[in-house]
């Protein structure tokens, strides 16, 4: 997605770079610290989930099964660094337009699925910076990346995963029609799957803002009354819900 000369990141690039600043972070990161909006995991949590989610992604990419890593416990630095440079080789490997298990297909009958190995490349690169975000605002510390990559991040859950969830049978239709607007861009983002003549609820604000208000790590009460936050235009109480429930797994 590409807007008013706002532009998606290179996902192999930003999937290295934000997997490096991940490494990095979690050195100096206590495992046992708490990440409240995520209750009850911890920085160790976080970091098994995020490997193995790596993990996994190659063998989805490759269409083979993975071999279980194990319980643990593990050295997370080693652990970590052992799955990213996994699944960042193997997207490098592969040909993107080649075939790939992927969410896309989740749902979708056989003979219609789309699933390729470049939807593992923004996959793995989001949930990655989603998850960098999880752990530098764990520890207290800031994460500096532009807009370009946080719309894209709110643009896949709009497309993708919420389409998913509910193809999945995961959520409800939701009761009222959201539509994200970044203040960055004229784009216009909705969720679709509300029933015909649902009331929209329209959410302004900066793109950073609007992904993690989706992606469920600020509550819609602390994002709308945070300076310079995200401006609400319709029934504030039926967005939170239909934000409550979640759009993501």
């Amino acid at each position: 997605m590409a807007t008013d000369g706002i532009r998606p990141p290179d996902h192999l690039a930003a999937l290295a770079d934000w997997q490096a600043q991940f490494l990095e972070t979690l050195r100096r990161a206590d495992p046992a610290t708490p990440i409240p909006w995520l209750a009850p995991w911890t920085v160790e949590k976080l970091v098994v989930h995020l490997a193995r989610v790596h993990h996994w992604a190659a063998g989805q990419a490759r269409r083979v099964q993975e071999e279980p890593l194990g319980r643990g416990p593990f050295d997370l630095p080693e652990l970590y660094a052992a799955c990213a440079l996994e699944v960042r080789e193997a997207l490098a490997e592969l040909d993107p337009d080649a075939r790939a298990w992927a969410l896309v297909d989740d749902g979708v009958p056989r003979g219609e699925h789309t699933g390729t190995v470049r939807f593992w490349h923004r996959r793995q690169a989001l949930e990655t910076l989603v998850h960098l975000w999880d752990l530098r605002t764990a520890i207290g510390e800031p994460l500096d990346v532009d807009a370009g990559a946080w719309l894209d991040c709110l643009d896949e859950l709009v497309t993708v995963m919420h389409p998913r969830q509910l193809r999945l049978g995961r959520v409800e239709a939701p009761a009222a029609r959201l539509v994200f607007a970044p203040t960055e861009t004229d784009a216009r983002l909705a969720l679709t799957g509300s029933a015909p003549g649902a009331p929209e609820v329209v959410l302004t604000g900066p793109a950073r803002s609007l992904a993690l208000l989706a992606w469920g790590r600020v509550p819609l009460a602390e994002a709308a009354d945070a300076d310079g936050g995200i401006e609400v235009r319709g029934d504030r109480a039926l967005a939170a819900a239909v934000l409550g429930a979640g759009l993501a797994p």
